[in-house]
């Protein structure tokens, strides 16, 4: 219950972020997309069915603020949380130095599922050069957002500890 509840206060802070805050620090027009890299954060620390989970309700609710089709982000988010879970279940667990690579990987291969799920949908002009470099830009900002984003999410998608305290007599 406490760890749901910690992830669904990480999801309101960064559709606040995102929306607010993050509009304005772009760079060329570009800015990061802090859901997607809360999204490979989960899926990086509990796998691909928490990652899929995770990414659908914050895609869900970025959706909301987005003129995209509704769930577009949303099934974006979920594959890209569920690829990320799956790839960091064949690799060996490492320290804080992974963020930025999962970051920038995972926002390039999160951004070509946005882009490919959305030319199909039939979002004209999805697939183009502009919508690489976009990406391309997108993911080196997410890469950076990453490396302060993993610590905060750890600490949210980490299981409570179940132990007890008592005195004994």
């Amino acid at each position: 219950m406490i760890r749901t509840l910690r992830l669904l206060l990480v999801i309101i802070s960064v559709v606040v972020l995102q929306t607010t805050l993050f509009t304005h620090l772009r760079i060329d027009g570009i800015g990061p997309d802090i859901g997607l890299v809360a999204t490979l954060a989960v899926a990086y620390e509990d796998g691909p069915e928490m990652g899929a989970w995770f990414g659908f309700v914050m895609g869900l609710a970025i959706d909301c603020f987005l003129t995209t089709p509704l769930g577009l982000s949303a099934l974006s988010f979920a594959l890209t949380g569920y690829a990320v879970g799956v790839f960091q279940s064949q690799m060996v667990r490492s320290t804080h130095r992974v963020a930025p690579f999962v970051g920038f990987f995972g926002g390039l291969f999160g951004g070509l599922v946005f882009v490919t799920v959305g030319a199909l949908v039939g979002q004209a002009g999805f697939l183009s050069f502009e919508s690489l470099k976009t990406i391309v830009v997108a993911a080196v900002y997410d890469a950076l957002i990453a490396i302060p984003l993993f610590p905060v999410v750890r600490w949210a998608a980490r299981q409570p500890d179940h132990h007890q305290w008592r005195v004994r007599r």
